[in-house]
């Protein structure tokens, strides 16, 4: 067996050798035995494949994105904007197969690597567009039940994608009762900014939770009237109980950081019922 160290050491300069050979903007795939990765340069990771199975949500944050379900658990249409490796839309395709899915990506040096992440050619319920992501917001046409905001590029939250103008148009996107989803950097110094701005968009419907790994957090903001937020820790036991048989994810965990940032008076023994043996 190799030594756990040289195994490291041998990945670190693959790894190097292989980014030392991209350009700014674009995209390179890193390869090992089990794994398949996109970058666009040492410091992040775009998007993590198993090849054994190419729809596994392998990164914590796009787990906890997958929280959408709670207010929405089945979906008619689902736009996404940030391609990346595909693995929200793979999916969604597979456990959500009722549900259609528009992913817009901007860089079509991303788009030209589908078919090593395993993305399916556009069909009836599936379609990719090389399109600027916010351009395709700002439009009204094709309304949606939930939006996935999960585009960067190298300097982090594009401006474009996280203006107030964009989460106002983000808001008027979605149909009532819909939800944006946003993927953002906890380190980000304008973290605030943008959280302030998809609450004033939002009428303050809007909760930010942990992702499952460090470094991201993850916004749930919602559009109507009515029960639909703050959810209920009745409509959250249902929903838990429909949802977990059917998605391979650890989706109790998202329920119960939505529920504490929510401020929800949940004793010990009703998260108990809740997630069993699962706490």
């Amino acid at each position: 067996m190799t030594n756990p160290a040289i195994r490291l050491n041998n990945f670190q300069a693959q790894f190097k050798k292989t980014s030392s050979k991209n350009l700014a903007d674009t995209p390179f795939v890193f390869e090992e035995s089990e794994m398949l990765s996109m970058h666009f340069d040492m410091r992040s990771i775009q998007s993590v494949m198993h090849k054994s199975d190419p729809n596994n949500l392998v990164l914590g944050y796009t787990q906890t994105m997958m929280g959408f379900l709670f207010f929405n658990s089945a979906p008619e249409r689902i736009a996404m904007i940030g391609l990346g490796g595909g693995s929200l839309a793979k999916y969604c395709l597979k456990y959500l197969p009722d549900t259609h899915f528009t992913a817009v990506e901007i860089n079509a040096q991303v788009i030209a690597l589908r078919d090593q992440f395993h993305i399916p050619a556009d069909n009836d319920n599936f379609n990719v567009l090389h399109a600027n992501g916010a351009d395709y917001i700002a439009s009204q046409s094709n309304k949606v039940n939930v939006l996935l905001i999960d585009g960067f590029d190298e300097d982090g939250h594009p401006a474009n994608l996280c203006s107030a103008g964009f989460y106002d148009n983000c808001y008027r996107k979605l149909n009532d009762g819909g939800v944006m989803v946003v993927n953002l950097l906890a380190s980000d110094l304008k973290f605030g900014t943008y959280t302030a701005r998809m609450r004033d968009s939002f009428e303050d419907k809007v909760v930010v939770v942990d992702a499952e790994e460090h470094g991201n957090k993850i916004a749930f903001a919602f559009k109507g009237e009515g029960e639909g937020f703050p959810i209920s820790k009745e409509t959250l036991l249902e929903r838990i109980q429909a949802l977990e048989p059917r998605h391979p994810i650890p989706l109790h965990n998202t329920a119960r950081k939505i529920m504490q940032r929510l401020k929800a008076h949940t004793t010990h023994s009703e998260w108990a019922q809740m997630f069993g043996a699962s706490l």
